[in-house]
């Protein structure tokens, strides 16, 4: 991964580790945790972002559950804590969440590395033309 190559950074949220139906409530996610390394350095204000929720449960529809930009970038936490990326991020209604089994299904997204390695820390990302056909699948704006 590479600036050039950035489509979109994708952070992950796992629902069977936190409330994530609760948390993403409200319309607006304004930060979120990513692991320190070479990613988290490269990110920078108004780079477009997209939410993944992950999961076993059955009861959610796991995917794509909101768009937007990083408000700045990502900074260490105190010692030993993980570093916190700001954003402004829309959290997309229920019924406009794109479900992981309609992007498996899209030639353009299969190779998408969330869904190659769906146990990667955050941040992952999305090539230009990975976002190009997420972009797709999403409401218009």
């Amino acid at each position: 991964m590479t600036p050039e190559s950035l489509g979109a950074w994708l952070l992950k949220g796992n629902a069977d580790a936190a409330d994530l139906a609760s948390r993403f409530a409200a319309p607006r996610v304004r930060n979120w945790c990513v692991r320190a390394g070479y990613r988290a350095e490269l990110m920078r204000a108004d780079q477009p972002v997209v939410l993944w929720a992950s999961g076993s449960r059955r009861r959610l529809v796991y995917g794509v559950w909101g768009v937007g930009r990083l408000a700045g970038s990502a900074v260490p936490g105190a010692p030993g804590e993980p570093w916190a990326v700001p954003l402004e991020l829309t959290v997309l209604d229920p019924g406009d969440r794109v479900p992981r089994e309609r992007l498996r299904a899209d030639a353009r997204l299969a190779g998408a590395e969330v869904l190659r390695q769906p146990q990667g820390a955050n941040p992952s990302w999305l090539t230009e033309a990975e976002f190009a056909a997420l972009r797709e699948h999403l409401p218009p704006a």
